[in-house]
C-alpha cells in the first residue's frame, strides 16, 4: 500500500522543507520562490531570490535566514525583502541550519559557523558535495550529508557552537540529500537517484524507507506532533535542465511513529 499523501503538485524542483508556525515552508528552485503551504492547502509566496540553490531556516525569534544562488552573503528576510546579514566570502553555499541559541551553520566550500552578531568562523573543509545538515536533540552533534561520498558525517558541537571530532556517522547505499533527526536519534535522508527516503541509525542500519516514483530531495518531520514526514520530490534531469522539471515537483507526506527532534525544528 502506498504510504504517501500528495499535499501539493505541479511545482518545479522543490527543496528545503521546514515546518514553521503551522505551515509547511519550502523553496521552489525552478521558480526562485520561498513559499508556505497552509493546512488548508493554500500556497503563498513569501519572497523570491535567485536559485539554485535556495535554502533557508528560522532563528529562535522566528527570523528567516536565506542562502541564495551566487550570493556571497547570508541574507535575512526583513518582512518584505532580503537584506545582507553576514559576509560569507566566495559563493557556492548550499545548506543552512540554525540552533536554539541563534548560531547559524552554512555549508558549501566549507562549514561555516555564523554567530548571532554576524561573526563568521570556518569550522571544516574538504567535503564531497555537502548537502543537508541537522542538529541532534541535545544540540551536541551536527550531521552533514556528503552526497558524492554516500555518507553522513558528524561533528561534536561545543558549548560555544564550534565543531570538532569529525567522523563518519553512517556509510550509506545511496546518495543523501536533505536530512532530519528523530526523537530516537535516527536520521531520515532523502535520496534522489534511488527515489526514496530512508531512516537509518548511527552506523547505517536501515530502519525504514519510503519509496517514491521520482527523486526525493529533502525531508522534514513536522506537523503538530512532529510525526508527519514531509518530502520534497521531483523528476531529475540534471542541473542544466532545470526548465524540464517544471510541473514534476511534489510535496508529499507520510505518517511515522517516531516524532522529529533537534533542528531544523519542526
Amino acid at each position: 500500500m502506498n504510504r504517501t499523501r500528495v499535499r501539493l503538485e505541479d511545482r518545479g524542483l522543490v527543496e528545503c522543507p521546514r515546518w514553521h508556525d503551522g505551515e509547511l515552508w519550502f523553496a521552489d528552485w525552478t521558480s526562485g520562490e520561498i513559499l508556505a503551504l497552509s493546512e488548508h492547502g493554500t500556497v503563498r509566496v513569501v519572497t523570491t531570490a535567485k536559485a539554485p540553490p535556495l535554502s533557508f531556516d528560522f532563528g529562535p525569534q522566528g527570523d528567516m535566514y536565506v542562502i541564495a544562488s551566487g550570493a556571497s552573503h547570508l541574507l535575512r528576510f526583513n518582512g518584505s525583502g532580503l537584506e545582507e546579514f553576514a559576509e560569507l566570502g566566495a559563493n557556492g553555499w548550499n545548506e543552512i541550519v540554525i540552533d536554539p541559541q541563534g548560531r547559524i551553520y552554512v555549508n558549501g566550500p566549507a562549514i561555516l559557523l555564523i554567530h548571532p552578531d554576524g561573526t563568521v568562523e570556518t569550522q571544516a573543509e574538504g567535503f564531497q558535495f555537502p548537502n543537508g545538515m541537522a542538529l541532534s536533540a541535545d544540540g551536541r552533534t551536527l550531521v552533514c550529508a556528503e552526497s558524492w561520498a554516500k555518507r553522513l558525517t558528524s561533528f561534536d558541537v561545543a558549548a560555544d557552537g564550534r565543531l570538532s571530532h569529525r567522523r563518519v556517522w553512517a556509510d550509506l547505499p545511496g546518495w543523501p540529500d536533505g536530512i532530519c533527526f528523530d526523537a530516537e536519534g535516527a536520521i531520515w535522508y532523502a535520496d534522489v537517484p534511488n527515489a526514496c527516503c530512508c531512516r537509518v541509525r548511527e552506523g547505517g542500519a536501515l530502519l525504514d524507507d519510503v519509496k517514491l516514483d521520482r527523486g526525493a530531495f529533502a525531508c522534514m518531520l513536522g506537523g503538530p506532533d512532529r510525526t508527519t514526514l514531509y518530502i520534497t520530490a521531483a523528476r531529475w534531469f540534471g542541473m542544466d535542465k532545470m526548465d524540464q522539471m517544471g510541473g514534476t515537483g511534489q510535496l508529499l507526506s507520510v505518517e511515522v511513529e517516531t516524532a522529529g527532534a533537534g533542528w531544523p525544528h519542526g
